[in-house]
């Protein structure tokens, strides 16, 4: 064998496998599976409350309801009628009271439950339905309009809580869950994306919140999201609707921005 020969041998050795890897295509990578949410909603779901609220506003007695058209004369027959009609009428259904439907999740056992402050702000009366049907009256502790957080105090020992975990953490295209009452059925659960973090919605005030395609609905405000560990990573707050029903775009508080309660 000449030496030249024996110079490209070696070299044919080397570039051997590589066109092995040029000549054989790669394989694709397999499809992974979508995730289960079963374990996360057994473990989580006892610790998922519902909030109702009710609001008895005042009514303040004036001498002449708005919208009383002035009627002339002392003595006209019809002033004495809408007078009363206005003025001394036993009050309407609507006018008794106002309910709130809402939902919230315990952090402590002895009963301090996260809920937003629209569900439980300005209510006479907040009754707390827990996953085993027992009802408890709450107590405002704090509420926090700018981030739409309240912190309500139920009686109670060893109840079930959730697990906090870390917002800063979530990255956009992550699973998440969210667990509530839309339109009163209770410990519904619903799953999607995390679509955009650090969103800043039009209203002006900067609250670093998550943006995910989670359906949430009315009912379901203050209810968890959860991520795929089973960690609280948010408080389900707004939806962006035409409706005022789900079309996509659901925000919710992140659970370690800075709140003030």
């Amino acid at each position: 064998m000449s030496c030249s020969r024996r110079r490209l041998l070696p070299l044919f050795m080397l570039l051997l496998p590589l066109c092995w890897m040029v000549a054989t295509p790669a394989r694709p990578a397999e499809p992974q599976p979508l995730p289960d949410f079963r374990k996360l909603f057994r473990q989580n779901e006892p610790a998922v409350v519902n909030v109702s609220s009710t609001q008895t506003p005042s009514r303040q007695s004036s001498p002449r309801a708005p919208g009383l058209p002035e009627l002339p004369g002392k003595e006209n027959p019809y002033l004495e009628f809408f007078r009363r009609f206005f003025q001394e009428r036993p009050e309407l259904p609507g006018e008794r009271q106002t309910n709130s439907l809402g939902s919230g999740f315990v952090i402590s056992p002895d009963g301090y439950i996260l809920t937003n402050a629209h569900v439980a702000q300005d209510a006479d009366k907040i009754i707390v339905r827990l996953s085993d049907q027992r009802e408890r009256p709450a107590k405002v502790i704090g509420v926090d309009d700018l981030t739409d957080v309240a912190l309500l105090k139920i009686d109670g020992e060893n109840l079930p809580v959730v697990k906090i975990g870390d917002s800063d953490a979530l990255e956009v295209g992550e699973w998440v869950v969210a667990i509530g009452s839309p339109f009163g059925l209770e410990h519904t659960a619903t799953q999607g994306i995390v679509s955009a973090v650090g969103r800043n919605l039009p209203s002006g005030t900067y609250v670093p919140f998550i943006q995910s395609d989670v359906a949430v609905n009315p009912g379901s405000s203050g209810g968890p999201l959860f991520n795929l560990r089973g960690e609280v990573v948010g408080i389900n707050s707004q939806i962006y609707s035409s409706t005022g029903g789900y079309m996509g775009v659901s925000v919710a508080i992140p659970i370690l921005s800075p709140i003030h309660i």
